[in-house]
């Protein structure tokens, strides 16, 4: 199964306002593990940074007017993601944009289903709880002290270690406890118990083992641990 860990910055809050994505950051996981492969991309916005973005970013006018424009990355980053399921922290704002972007480069949305929202899981498992990104590497022990700026593709690297997790950690579908099943064929892993051998395996060790052992405990005398009540 092929996921696809994702974070984007952007300039603002709506993109319908004209707000422009700044930055595209994914890591690539399958059956939840990192295989290594990332995407990462800064993207012209064709509009001046604002103060307050500039500031949760740091990506200024000068850094991103020489980087290319949306529609200039739309494919390779389409052809990266393939059909995966995204993971996304607060999915509605990610693919908001990223929609958005869709649109206006004349390229098919995503779809409505094509995210887990990470934030969604977490106010579920831990309600009443802080659920930021950064409260998450608090619960989970997972060190984000690089992350002093908002960097989609440091963010997505970060969200991998806490999505896995929130799933069950970092080898989810690792069954330790063993499949058994009844004469009918029907699963008894919760309500199975050892019991005892009917036969017992017959011994391995040899008369000459024997009279060996029995020889170095008589040597050891009287005042051998075992032998003091």
């Amino acid at each position: 199964m092929r996921e696809i860990v994702l974070d984007t910055e952007t300039t603002g809050f709506e993109p319908e306002q004209g707000d422009r994505i700044v930055e595209i950051g994914a890591v690539e996981l399958f059956n939840h593990v990192p295989t290594g492969n990332t995407y990462h991309q800064y993207i012209n916005p064709e509009r001046s940074m604002p103060q307050e973005a500039f500031q949760v970013h740091g990506l200024g006018d000068d850094f991103l007017r020489d980087k290319p424009v949306f529609a200039k990355i739309v494919d390779e980053f389409r052809s990266f993601i393939g059909d995966a399921k995204l993971v996304i922290h607060n999915a509605a704002f990610d693919v908001k944009f990223l929609n958005a972007e869709l649109r206006w480069s004349g390229r098919p949305l995503l779809p409505r289903d094509c995210a887990i929202d990470t934030l969604d899981i977490a106010r579920r498992k831990f309600p009443g709880s802080p659920a930021s990104l950064d409260a998450l590497c608090r619960r989970f022990g997972i060190d984000n002290s690089s992350r002093t700026l908002h960097g989609a593709l440091l963010d997505s690297e970060i969200l991998a270690e806490v999505y896995l997790e929130l799933i069950g950690g970092k080898q989810p579908d690792l069954v330790l406890t063993p499949q058994r099943q009844n004469s009918s064929g029907a699963d008894m892993s919760e309500d199975w118990r050892p019991t005892r051998r009917p036969v017992p395996l017959p011994p391995r060790i040899t008369e000459e083992e024997k009279a060996a052992h029995a020889a170095f405990v008589e040597k050891l005398g009287e005042n051998a641990l075992w032998t003091r009540g």
